[in-house]
């Protein structure tokens, strides 16, 4: 299958056009110096070449406190490029894989995120991906939107490296525990988005690692799994004031994966240990 991985410069985006390849499909990546999802004619002229039978769109604006200050260029990029996108997909009849994000939620209360839960952003970020899943549905039937959380991969900056980074510079960090989610390492996270792409087993799904944890209890595990002796002092948010407000409750209930004949993600401890072991090779 010719597949298009856009954002294939990031950490997503790298994995899952590596992943496909892998499997013997014609992987095409792009970034956004080959393509600019803001401009019909680049998109259009790389959808002329390329002529995919399925694309997953990894690329997008990411900087979720800056994006409060430049919410005009957040959804031309994550709300309207998707649109454009979705647009050239259905004129292609190929199928489009949309990464989302947990984002989409208001992040109250304790029970796991449903994929019908309707959504409700706290921020411009999640209102930017929330508008791209809908224009999604607007143009398409053969599609996946697949909601993620706390990214992490070798191929970019995250949480991880940041902690090790600080943990070595400092010896002690200050790290929130009252925002509970599930971290998710990209390579895991492309293998089920190859197996998605081989299928047509449409619709929205929620993707992450198993187990629940908060950022203090993800910080502790890095440290403790690094072999490193850094002090981690559990805080509230009220301690880092953020521009965006970020959800308390980002956990996603995944049981549409396996329901679908989709294999769930390993645990996130065992995919941490994996990526420390990746990142000292």
């Amino acid at each position: 299958m010719k597949i298009l991985v856009t954002g294939a410069t990031g950490q997503l985006g790298h994995d899952v056009a590596e992943e496909l390849a892998k499997r013997g499909h014609e992987s095409i990546g792009v970034g956004s110096a080959d393509m600019d999802i803001t401009s019909e004619e680049q998109v259009r002229k790389i959808f002329d070449r390329v002529r995919p039978e399925a694309v997953v769109h990894c690329a997008a604006y990411t900087a979720v406190d800056r994006a409060e200050d430049e919410p005009e260029l957040c959804r031309r990029i994550n709300a309207e490029g998707t649109r454009r996108i979705a647009r050239f997909c259905r004129e292609y009849g190929c199928k489009l894989l949309y990464i989302s994000t947990e984002y989409v939620f208001e992040g109250e209360g304790e029970r796991p995120w449903e994929p019908d839960d309707t959504p409700n952003p706290l921020n411009v970020y999640g209102q930017s991906k929330y508008e791209g899943e809908q224009a999604v549905q607007e143009y398409l039937d053969k599609y996946f939107i697949v909601r993620i959380s706390w990214v992490f991969g070798l191929h970019g900056g995250n949480f991880v490296r940041t902690m090790l980074r600080l943990g070595r510079e400092r010896g002690a960090v200050k790290v929130v525990d009252d925002q509970i989610g599930s971290p998710t390492y990209t390579r895991d996270l492309s293998i089920l988005l190859a197996d998605m792409a081989e299928s047509e087993k449409y619709g929205i799904y929620h993707a992450s690692n198993e187990g629940f944890c908060s950022w203090y209890e993800f910080a502790a595990e890095i440290f403790r799994k690094a072999g490193l002796r850094v002090d981690v002092t559990p805080v509230d948010s009220g301690s880092f004031p953020t521009k965006a407000r970020r959800p308390h409750n980002s956990r996603m209930n995944k049981d549409k994966i396996v329901k679908n004949g989709f294999n769930k993600l390993p645990p996130w401890q065992d995919a941490l240990e994996r990526y420390l072991r990746e990142l000292s090779d």
